[in-house]
């Protein structure tokens, strides 16, 4: 009998960018129901690296599959099983709220219903509001809602939280936390310390285009001697990760 595949297989996965190596060797695996972290400094080939597991960029070396599919072969059926938020959401500023949730509920045979991902992300109050008009929070948890319009069993959330107030932050994390309760895999790109902590269920450290560990945070931690996430960044790949603004 066949094991299922995993939510998402990496294998010597690389990527130039002519002479700098963006993504270099990194295989990962994520299991089906994980929230898998994927932490580093801007420039580490976080979001490349989600991109090619997208489908969004040709990789120059390796293997991907999402549920066992080619994101580039097999477009058409990826799309139907994975939902992606990136850090720069291109939207009509002029669309309500619910005009883009329609917008893109129209794309699937078998979307979520309109009502429930405005009720998902808290933003029914907001329908009728125009993109612009939106706060960086709910302009996020909006982007949110759309990469779950087609009900995806595995969704990539890129910086997702970049920018935002505290209550806004911990609004958003509540929405991933309940993606996790519904049986979705969250690929979770960051590099917010307390995102992880609270979040993922394992996490691999990037830099400069290389996995340097993968483990729980816990795991991290304890692995490099440390009193937390930050310290143990910092000791395993010998630099500073920025804070989010």
């Amino acid at each position: 009998m066949e094991s299922e595949p995993a939510a998402v297989d990496v294998r010597n996965l690389s990527k130039r960018y002519g002479g700098m190596l963006a993504v270099d060797d990194v295989s990962l695996r994520v299991e089906t129901g994980e929230i898998f972290g994927v932490l580093g400094t801007n420039g580490a080939g976080k979001t490349t690296t989600v991109e090619i597991i997208a489908g969004l960029r040709r990789p120059d070396g390796g293997h991907v599959r999402v549920l066992g599919l080619d994101p580039r072969r097999e477009r058409a059926k990826v799309r139907q099983v994975l939902g992606v938020q990136l850090q720069q959401a291109h939207l009509h500023h002029a669309l309500t709220v619910a005009e883009l949730i329609d917008l893109y509920v129209g794309f699937y045979p078998n979307p979520r219903p309109a009502g429930e991902l405005l009720d998902l992300v808290g933003l029914t109050p907001q329908r009728t509001t125009r993109f612009e008009k939106l706060s960086g929070g709910q302009q996020q948890r909006l982007s949110i809602a759309l990469a779950l319009a087609g009900r995806p069993r595995v969704a990539i959330l890129d910086e997702l939280t970049t920018g935002l107030d505290p209550r806004a932050r911990r609004k958003v994390w509540a929405t991933v936390e309940q993606l996790r309760d519904d049986n979705v895999t969250v690929v979770l790109v960051t590099h917010a310390m307390e995102e992880v902590e609270r979040l993922c269920d394992r996490v691999a450290l990037l830099d400069a285009g290389r996995i340097i560990a993968l483990d729980t945070p816990a795991g991290l931690v304890a692995r490099a001697g440390a009193a937390n996430l930050d310290e143990a960044f910092v000791a395993l790949s010998g630099k500073e990760l920025e804070e989010s603004a």
